[in-house]
């Protein structure tokens, strides 16, 4: 079965990069809603592990990570791309920076006055994942608010020359990663405030909004479990010869987070754009777990 599996919970931003990109390319796809928090006990037998969010299940292929997410779809439904001219690859440029510092900015900025409400386990979570400081955040909350508006201001006068979308006429990756900041907003009811003074940004987000999040159907958890356990990875062996990594090596895997959770297995991949590893489960068989090579730490395994 090649059915789009994501899991993801509704606030999530970057679940909402992915539903975006989704509704770009008009697809349907299956719906298995996660916790916000760890366990996460429908997902690890996928992942290993790693519990960031989203995750994108294809059979027993398992895509962590956003971007290694965006290749997968890109390569299994390449029409209409997420990478449309002149922008092109550059997308993936722009991607990064939206999802880097400004992404805190615009995350940290909306919940800072909020964070009280966000539930005692949802703090601890990220505070042991991130090291999220709710009264750190508090007190940067001006500086946080200052730099999102800057980058807002940036985004608005590039797209003041008329262009539709930050690539051109057609909407791309971009458009997904630099609105999933802009959306967040949304969770805390400050989007009509944020964007107030950038009209050219409130315009596109618009037409961007207007593309959907393509057409989910629920599944259950344990469904998308079964399906991993009938099927098989696909995905073919690939090793930059100057990796000093050996194919099949058992090794380690986990994000740069300071609290993050180490996935094992053997290694299938590693390229200077991703890695991809081979672990078994009793309860999904053998799946292959993919990241992007950017933002991992890949080790032997002790």
């Amino acid at each position: 079965m090649r059915d789009l599996i994501l899991h993801h919970y509704p606030m999530s931003p970057y679940a909402e990069l992915v539903r975006r990109a989704l509704g770009m390319k008009g697809l349907a796809w299956r719906s298995v809603l996660i916790p916000n928090v760890a366990p996460k006990p429908d997902l690890t037998p996928l992942t290993g592990g790693y519990r960031k969010t989203p995750v994108l299940q294809i059979g027993a292929d398992i895509y962590c990570d956003t971007a290694i997410i965006i290749e997968a779809i890109e390569a299994l439904h390449p029409s209409p791309t997420l990478f449309p001219a002149p922008l092109g690859r550059a997308g993936v440029l722009l991607a990064l920076q939206a999802g880097g510092a400004t992404f805190s900015q615009a995350v940290g900025s909306a919940m800072a006055p909020f964070i009280d409400r966000l539930g005692s386990d949802f703090v601890e979570d990220r505070r042991k994942l991130f090291g999220m400081d709710p009264d750190r955040m508090a007190k940067l909350a001006p500086h946080l608010l200052a730099q999102f508006r800057a980058w807002l201001a940036h985004i608005d006068d590039a797209l003041a020359d008329g262009r539709a979308f930050i690539g051109g006429d057609a909407p791309g990756y971009a458009d997904c990663a630099i609105a999933m900041n802009v959306w967040f907003q949304g969770n805390f009811g400050l989007l009509e405030a944020r964007l107030a003074p950038f009209t050219h940004v409130a315009a596109w987000y618009g037409r961007v909004d207007a593309l959907g999040r393509g057409t989910p159907t629920d599944m259950a958890g344990a469904d998308a479990l079964d399906i991993a356990l009938a099927a098989a990875p696909v995905i073919a062996a690939d090793l930059a010869p100057d990796s000093g990594f050996a194919l099949d090596q058992p090794v380690t895997v986990r994000t740069e987070d300071p609290g993050a959770d180490v996935v094992s297995g053997r290694l299938l991949r590693c390229t200077d754009r991703a890695i991809s590893i081979l672990r078994d489960d009793p309860r999904v068989g053998t799946v292959a777990v993919h990241f992007p090579r950017i933002g991992q730490i890949l080790a032997p395994a002790a």
